[in-house]
């Protein structure tokens, strides 16, 4: 899977339900810089729940995204969904080399993945010395269908890029999130042990996650996003979804837009913001959640950060990946700053640029 590879310059493919996501970094002074992006949208079912059901019709919006942002590289990488993927942190002897893990993963198997072998790619990487035997080290082994690889990286390579990397979602996530965090404002949760709720409301998607440290220790998924405010306006001001979808992000709409429409969709992601926080709470969770960090497309509608905190009685920030890059001048850095909040899996895959 080339999982855990790095490389110069990167470029970074997030594929979703309704755009497509570019983004290249590059390694500088201890940190990055935004060399090139784009975002494009896709037509209606070309990706489903995160899966591409249309290959042309993808690559194709994909390669006008590379024409657009003109990256210095060709060199890939991309994304499994983590509901794809299986993630096993296994024990081995400490006297093991690379070779024999491998081996071992191989003849074993039937042990660790539930699919057949010759249907599988997988792909591991030595996390140290156990903490509680000496003789042992721990071992992250990473599997999933070759089939969800091969659309991935076809996809890639009919719009003219080269996949050299291929990763999972919420490692990308995690990757990037350890940047945001070093931005928050409560020095409290700015603490790397500190636990964080981020909320990434994408189009169909309201995904709570939990993060300790920059690694997701709870998850909860909901199916509402932004495409409801979307079909909603649609619905009540007779519009297609395109001019909704316009109207949505640049305005323009009747004055009973707020108390009829926004109101409901903003009420109804506050509730799913606390009922998450609820159930992470009840399921023995001890580690108290200090912050919330809003990321996704739908972060920046106006109201939604103030009413998540007058809820939670947290601090709420929006999510940017890019405060502390440089960024090319060839860059529009409002469009990017507009974009941002909805860049992370896009910042993490291509954050495996080498340093």
């Amino acid at each position: 899977m080339r999982l855990f590879n790095r490389h110069d310059g990167l470029i970074g493919i997030d594929i979703t339900s309704m755009t497509v996501k570019l983004l290249e970094l590059k390694a500088s002074g201890g940190g990055y810089q935004v060399e090139s992006y784009a975002v494009r949208p896709l037509p209606d079912g070309a990706v489903e729940e995160r899966r591409i059901q249309d290959v042309e019709a993808v690559a194709e919006v994909l390669g006008r995204a590379v024409s657009r942002a003109r990256p210095t590289t060709r060199k890939a990488a991309v994304a499994v969904p983590a509901s794809s993927a299986i993630t096993k942190t296994l024990a081995f002897p400490a006297s093991l080399s690379e070779e024999d893990i491998e081996e071992r993963i191989v003849t074993e198997s039937d042990r660790h993945i539930p699919f057949p072998f010759n249907e599988v790619a997988f792909d591991f990487q030595c996390l140290g010395p156990s903490a509680f035997n000496e003789d042992e080290q721990r071992v992250l082994l990473v599997a999933c269908r070759r089939q969800e690889i091969a659309q991935l990286t076809d996809t890639l390579e009919r719009a003219g890029l080269e996949p050299v990397v291929v990763d999972v979602e919420s490692f990308a996530v995690e990757r990037a999130f350890g940047v945001v965090r070093r931005q928050l404002k409560d020095r409290s949760a700015s603490d790397p042990e500190a636990c964080v709720g981020l909320v990434d409301v994408g189009a169909n998607i309201n995904a709570f996650h939990v993060m300790r440290g920059d690694n997701i220790i709870y998850t909860r998924d909901t199916v509402f996003g932004g495409r409801r405010l979307t079909d909603a306006i649609g619905s009540r001001y007779d519009m297609s979804r395109e001019e909704a979808g316009y109207a949505k992000k640049y305005g323009g709409l009747p004055d009973d837009y707020q108390a009829e429409v926004l109101d409901p969709f903003l009420d109804t992601i506050v509730q799913q913001v606390g009922r998450s926080l609820q159930l992470y709470y009840s399921a023995g969770r001890h580690h108290e959640v200090r912050e919330i960090v809003l990321a996704g497309g739908t972060s920046l509608i106006p109201g939604l950060a103030e009413r998540i905190a007058e809820d939670s009685g947290m601090r709420v920030t929006i999510a940017n990946p890019f405060e502390c890059m440089t960024v090319s001048r060839r860059i529009d850095l409002d469009a990017l700053t507009r974009d941002a909040p909805a860049m992370l899996t896009a910042c993490g895959l291509a954050m495996r640029a080498k340093g």
